[in-house]
């Protein structure tokens, strides 16, 4: 290993680490030839791509490890990502083959009573159902309804998680009002972080809010397998996922790589909405992954002066596009200010207003999506109220 000098930023140490590691073809180095790429580093935690010739991605395995395992000997460094990318779309590695961050590879764990599989997708230990919620494109209100969604889960008696899967806009940590990061358990996996009942993961744990994630589809591929899969969640009923916008890597990796109980469609009334949310309802149905349901968020506004209701974006368009796809219409959603502002505070409209109309709406469609997964019946728990 490089010698390190005292006084280095982490950063640094990093990189001379990575400078020990001889280039495949032994000219240089792997940094000096310019093969590493998109380096973060926060709070000790590291993460890195190493781009290789696409003939060679399949044989460039023990350099990866070899790079990760020189940083994970700097003093300072607590965990390490590394990938492998290529121009030219290098063959990337299935989920299952992708070692822990230290080193270790985890066995497949075996699937949960009740849990779906599927040939090639590998079960996330002790979770039963998965579901991805999705849309078609940002700005819809997906990680409040997913937010509210898992609230609502929880408080019909089920044991829920809550995977923050937008790596380029993680915004769970602050819908849920949640700081600092997680911890590694003695067996070498995040232990999530927990708020309102639920376990929860987001990259935005350990990346600042306002660092821009520049990251190539390998990177973001391993990233969302290493926070399901590196994550000990424990038992959970249900592990809902906020896919980010779209139908683009992130998509692909989460419905390829897991059994996937079902995905949630969130879309506004309007057209325009609603012409992306159908390539979204569209893609999961490619994959063999069913849809759950379409939710109509931001459907209508109720003036609270005057009580006048006002169709902003349209009405009943998510409805009309439900019918014509022949998928389940899990209910409507208002565009309301106390959604919002209780959203922006991090007490979510479920926990903090457990009465309101709008929390009953977010349950009926928890009910509605809890009997497409399973004809269990709902164990009563008790509400989390905010004083």
């Amino acid at each position: 290993m490089a010698s390190v000098t005292e006084g280095q930023t982490l950063e640094a140490r990093v990189l001379e680490a990575l400078r020990a590691i001889p280039a495949p073809d032994r000219n240089g180095d792997i940094v000096s030839r310019g093969m590493v790429t998109g380096l973060v580093v926060k709070d000790g935690n590291v993460g890195f791509s190493i781009e290789v010739d696409p003939r060679e991605g399949p044989r460039a395995e023990p350099l990866r490890k070899a790079a990760e395992q020189a940083v994970d000997r700097v003093s300072g460094v607590l965990s390490v990502t590394a990938v492998l990318t290529a121009h030219r779309g290098a063959p990337q590695a299935k989920p299952a083959e992708h070692a822990h961050a230290h080193g270790h590879a985890h066995a497949h764990p075996q699937a949960q009573p009740g849990q779906k599989t599927a040939p090639g997708r590998t079960p996330v230990a002790g979770v039963q159902h998965i579901i991805a919620v999705a849309s078609g494109k940002g700005g819809v209100g997906k990680s409040t309804t997913a937010v509210n969604l898992a609230l609502a889960l929880s408080s019909i008696g089920l044991k829920v998680g809550l995977l923050d899967a937008d790596i380029y806009g993680p915004s769970v940590p602050r819908l849920l009002g949640i700081t600092g990061k997680p911890e590694t358990t003695p067996e070498k996996k995040l232990a999530p972080m927990q708020k309102y009942g639920l376990k929860v993961m987001s990259m935005g744990f350990v990346v600042a809010e306002d660092t821009p994630m520049i990251w190539r589809g390998p990177m973001v591929m391993s990233a969302i397998t290493q926070l399901l899969r590196e994550v000990d969640w424990g038992q959970l009923d249900v592990l809902v996922c906020d896919l980010p916008p779209g139908t683009g890597d992130a998509q692909l990796t989460m419905a390829q790589s897991v059994p996937l109980s079902g995905a949630v469609i969130v879309s506004t009334p309007q057209d325009i909405a609603l012409i992306d949310a159908r390539k979204g309802l569209n893609m999961f149905r490619k994959v063999d992954v069913p849809v759950l349901g379409i939710i109509e968020n931001m459907s209508y506004f109720i003036c609270s002066h005057c009580g006048h209701r006002t169709d902003i974006f349209s009405h009943g368009g998510a409805h009309r596009e439900a019918d014509r796809m022949e998928t389940p219409f899990l209910g409507e959603i208002p565009l309301d200010i106390q959604i919002r502002e209780t959203s922006d505070a991090g007490t979510p409209i479920v926990v903090s207003l457990p009465e309101s109309p709008h929390t009953a709406a977010y349950r009926a469609v928890a009910e509605q999506v809890w009997r497409q997964l399973t004809d269990q019946p709902l164990r009563p728990a008790p509400r989390i109220v905010i004083q």
